[in-house]
């Protein structure tokens, strides 16, 4: 068949979250590896992918902006829509003269052979858009997507796994992702691996649902008795083999159910030297009629056990979480124990989102919506709640020594430094003067802190 991507400029745009990104870089290499140059964002190309996301309204509305946009910079060129908004409301541009093809989850790595059979058409005189869109029940095996290097050098971001069997009331992801799938270990090794030989330094292990990491591959009744010996767990045997890789100094997990950190799986993960101590669990709110609200299987107490046990393997590790606020029917009493509970926690970092009403979703159905404003409102008060929490951490890590990886320069409050993350990743700033020569980025130092900067840095008044 006929090269028609050969020497062809193309530009790449993502909008969600970081499997999203670990995807457009998989794309990237592909399109490289049939002779397109990438071009940045914004500049005139002949292809353009925009890889959308829909896990809320503002989501769609920068899906739709995005691709409105590419048109505009681009007139001449095929634009690509995929991803989750394309999954889930490719009916609505069937007809829209700023996409030419749309393609859906699970269909991403044949997105070259897809543009070469679209350029063909193109050719024979056929008009688009070009529908590469299946059902969500045809989203079930897993679809590989390596990736050999990555633009930035210190970490890499690596997708494992894909889809959702949770189906949380208020989430629309089950949909536009389909059902839980995972990745071979061999497969994620020999991509660590790559990374590792082009000079990564840090792996961020990342899926849709990471805590159902290889399930699908047991029946029920081999799931119960993996949760009766969660040593066993197939994360955890994944963990350890990515941290065997030679030039990997630090091992990061993606976003984690609570439910999973058993005691048996904590002092499994507090084993492995190169796990980072940082926790990202999933929470959503600090209420427990909330939660069951929202179909979430634990509650405040065990989620609240899940921390102090980390904490009891771990010494005083970050943990991070994600919060809904002005989910349909939350009372101001509910939402309230929600602050309370975010300062009892004390969590290293919140990601705070208002509620999204998501057609299809149960909660879209649910009585007791809030307003845009009043979701706002409370958006922010957690927020304010979640900064108070985030300092207080930082200034803790104040006391202790911090291995910092080196990312890039910065200027912060008028201080010239290099800026790196601690493994609990807190930000670092090194004054350039502390450095004897020209710092590198991915190099690794110890340091220890003076202070915090306005935006919540750690300023390094020494290395150790």
């Amino acid at each position: 068949m006929t090269n028609h991507l050969q020497n062809k400029t193309f530009s790449v745009h993502t909008l969600g979250c970081k499997v999203n990104a670990c995807e457009s870089e998989a794309i990237k290499e592909m399109l490289q590896g049939c002779g397109c140059t990438e071009l940045p964002f914004g500049e005139t190309v002949d292809i353009i992918i925009i890889n959308t996301c829909t896990v809320t309204n503002i989501a769609d509305r920068k899906s739709r902006q995005m691709l409105h946009r590419a048109r505009t910079q681009s007139p001449e060129a095929v634009i690509l829509a995929t991803g989750c908004y394309v999954q889930e409301r490719a009916g609505e541009h069937t007809d829209d003269p700023s996409v030419d093809v749309l393609v859906g989850n699970r269909r991403k790595g044949e997105i070259a052979s897809i543009l070469n059979e679209v350029f063909a058409r193109k050719e024979a005189g056929e008009k688009g858009p070009f529908l590469y869109v299946g059902d969500d029940k045809e989203l079930k095996a897993y679809e590989e997507l390596p990736v050999t290097h990555q633009q930035e050098r210190t970490r890499a971001f690596v997708k494992v796994q894909d889809g959702c069997n949770q189906f949380c009331s208020y989430c629309i992801i089950p949909f536009a992702r389909g059902r839980i799938a995972s990745r071979a270990i061999e497969e994620v090794a020999e991509e660590v691996a790559a990374l590792a030989a082009s000079g990564v330094r840090e792996v961020v292990i990342n899926g849709i649902h990471l805590s159902s990491y290889g399930l699908e591959r047991y029946s029920v009744s081999e799931q119960a008795a993996l949760k009766v010996n969660q040593g066993e767990l197939p994360l955890l045997t994944l963990v350890r083999r990515v941290a065997a890789t030679e030039g990997i100094t630090r091992v990061r997990l993606g976003s984690l159910e609570p439910r999973i950190m058993t005691e048996e799986v904590v002092s499994a993960l507090a084993g492995i030297d190169k796990l980072c101590p940082q926790f990202h669990l999933s929470l959503q709110s600090g209420c427990d009629e909330t939660l069951k609200a929202m179909n979430r299987h634990y509650t405040t107490a065990e989620y609240r056990e899940v921390t102090e046990r980390l904490r009891r393997h771990f010494d005083d590790p970050a943990i991070t979480t994600d919060i809904i606020a002005g989910f349909p029917g939350e009372t101001e009493e509910q939402f309230e124990t929600t602050v309370s509970y975010v300062h009892e926690i004390g969590f290293a970092q919140v990601h705070v989102f208002p509620y999204s009403r998501r057609k299809g979703t149960v909660a879209d159905r649910m009585s007791g919506q809030h307003t845009e404003a009043e979701k706002k409102r409370r958006a922010g008060i957690i927020a304010g709640a979640a900064s108070e929490t985030m300092r207080a951490y930082r200034k803790r890590r104040l006391h202790f020594p911090l291995d910092v990886l080196l990312e890039e320069p910065a200027v912060i409050d008028g201080i010239d430094c290099f800026v790196g993350y601690s493994r609990e990743y807190v930000p670092v700033a090194i004054p350039m003067d502390a450095f004897s020569g020209e710092p590198v980025s991915g190099s690794e130092l110890t340091v220890r802190g003076a202070r915090l900067l306005s935006d919540g840095t750690i300023l390094a008044d020494s290395t150790l």
